[in-house]
């Protein structure tokens, strides 16, 4: 019985990689569509948006994981239904159980691989294809229009934009006391991370508020000891979607400590930790989608609903996190709760294949 799990394990993952592949190339097609506009912009060229869109294959192939295991499953299995290859297993002992434990490690090979993209590869590409994009674009990793906005303690720092050196420009700090009174403000004309976490400020003013008066000073250099992580500046310019789950722990910390909202990163933290299930999942759809019987035509209509399904599956993830912050979710629902209902109706549709 061994020959027939491999066999079957490499029908399927064979159809998952190609599916993979195609979807693949029809998003690298609409990216460079979309960034062909920009080629000419500084030094963005050709080469570099190709570059740039190749990088971003890991995050993307991390997101349509799922999908293709769904696909490439429903086609491979559709296949050796139609060849009545899977009757003739089950003639030969083939039990439903044994069966699903064979899909069970192949959609579990697929979910080990999405955690490597989504641990690894794809969040470490995602940022330096970004920062290699901007860089080129227009010299400067940008943090947006009003620049990267932090709380450290009793301070409140702007930074208005990071070079890809990790040379800070334009910060502007806030201190306040414990009163939530503004004590202090000072603005530096740049500031270069040091290796123990300090930050060197050059050309600092500052402006220091009394009671009853305001009293300034203007110093070339300052060291200033904080206790932000070197790396947390770069996970603050990555999509929160595109941060590993180690990298959203660290700032999730990081926003609990200083008292804000950790919501939208707690939703996408549950649901990194919970989308590699979703691989495993689809191959208990694909199986229930999957025509037992070809003889009575339904093989064509039973795949396109199975691969309507995963679409809605891979769309209705995104939309249901941002609906939960408006409605406050808690978030391991938010991240959790689609897999979650494709699980339960995977089990529902194959318990009433089984009864037919």
């Amino acid at each position: 019985m061994k020959l027939i799990p491999r066999y079957l394990i490499r029908q399927m993952s064979v159809m998952a990689v190609y599916s993979l592949l195609a979807f693949l190339a029809l998003y690298s097609f609409f990216e460079v569509i979309d960034e062909v506009g920009r080629i000419g912009r500084g030094n963005y060229t050709g080469w570099v948006m190709a570059k740039y869109v190749l990088m971003l294959m890991p995050a993307r192939a991390y997101e349509l994981m799922p999908l293709a295991v769904l696909i490439g499953g429903l086609i491979a299995l559709s296949q050796l239904a139609q060849g009545s290859e899977l009757t003739v297993m089950k003639a030969s002992g083939l039990s439903t159980k044994r069966l699903l434990l064979i899909l069970s490690q192949f959609g579990l090979i697929f979910a080990l691989v999405t955690v490597v993209l989504g641990e690894w590869a794809a969040p470490a590409l995602s940022q330096r294809a970004e920062n290699m994009r901007k860089t080129a674009i227009n010299g400067q990793v940008s943090t947006g229009e009003t620049g990267l906005w932090l709380k450290e303690q009793n301070h409140i720092i702007n930074v208005r934009e990071m070079l890809p050196d990790h040379t800070l420009r334009g910060i502007k700090i806030w201190q306040y006391n414990d009163q939530y009174e503004l004590t202090e403000a000072a603005e530096a004309e740049s500031a270069v991370l040091n290796s123990d976490g300090s930050w060197q400020l050059k050309n600092v003013r500052r402006s220091i508020l009394h009671d009853d008066r305001v009293d300034t000073a203007q110093e070339e250099g300052q060291r200033w000891q904080v206790t932000l992580k070197r790396g947390l500046l770069d996970v603050l310019l990555v999509d929160p979607d595109q941060m590993s789950v180690s990298e959203l722990s660290t700032y999730i910390s990081h926003l609990k400590s200083n008292h804000q909202q950790t919501q939208i990163y707690a939703i996408a933290w549950w649901r990194k930790l919970v989308y590699p299930i979703a691989a495993w999942v689809m191959a208990l759809v694909a199986f229930a989608f999957t025509p037992q019987n070809t003889r009575h035509g339904n093989m064509g209509l039973k795949l396109f609903g199975g691969i309507c399904l995963g679409l809605a599956f891979h769309f209705a993830g995104r939309l249901f996190g941002f609906t939960s912050q408006l409605y406050g979710v808690p978030p391991f629902l938010a991240g959790a709760l689609p897999t979650i209902i494709f699980a339960l109706l995977a089990v529902y549709l194959i318990r009433k294949q089984e009864k037919r």
